[in-house]
């Protein structure tokens, strides 16, 4: 029974991971980083309206598609040969739909230098905008303004200059 549970789960979660990405693939023409997590919020909102998944599911399903096409992104704006190499797989084996809707943000991709150091302090951050955090001080990875977190809250983007990423600021 309990796998039963568990296969719908994982086919419900796959569906709903393609719709997203269907729906990435008819959003903005220009995919820059502010594009891509509008996109994204409205495409989780659309599967909330769409199928019964939990907050919990939702928000899994936004931070997979997230990640993936911030690895894709790093990877084409690298250098990286194609979306195929990225995948590392034989693209005949996917669906033509999952195949059309990576193309087409690959395609989409405008990787500027301001989008590439938005990647990095992403990637040196281990605090985003959105998430709860335990109280204490955080820095910007952008502009190095500190906020400080009174109690468990969660975190908003930086006062001073709106960026998303943070990291704990312990005192000096």
């Amino acid at each position: 029974m309990s796998e039963h549970k568990d296969t719908h789960q994982e086919h419900r979660l796959r569906g709903g991971y393609e719709r997203m990405l269907d729906r990435l693939r008819d959003g903005a023409h220009e995919l820059t980083w502010e594009n891509l997590q509008k996109e994204l919020d409205e495409a989780v909102e659309f599967e909330d309206e769409l199928e019964e998944f939990t907050k919990d599911e939702l928000s899994l399903l936004r931070a997979w598609v997230e990640r993936d096409l911030k690895e894709m992104r790093r990877y084409l704006s690298a250098g990286g040969e194609s979306v195929a190499s990225w995948l590392g797989i034989d693209l005949s084996v996917l669906s033509r739909k999952v195949v059309e809707s990576l193309f087409s943000i690959a395609d989409r991709s405008v990787i500027e230098r301001e989008q590439l150091q938005d990647d990095l302090e992403a990637s040196r951050a281990d605090y985003v905008a959105g998430e709860m955090a335990a109280p204490g001080r955080m820095a910007c990875t952008h502009c190095d303004a500190i906020v400080e977190l009174e109690g468990v809250a969660r975190i908003e983007p930086c006062h001073q200059c709106g960026h998303r990423y943070f990291v704990r600021a312990p005192k000096k």
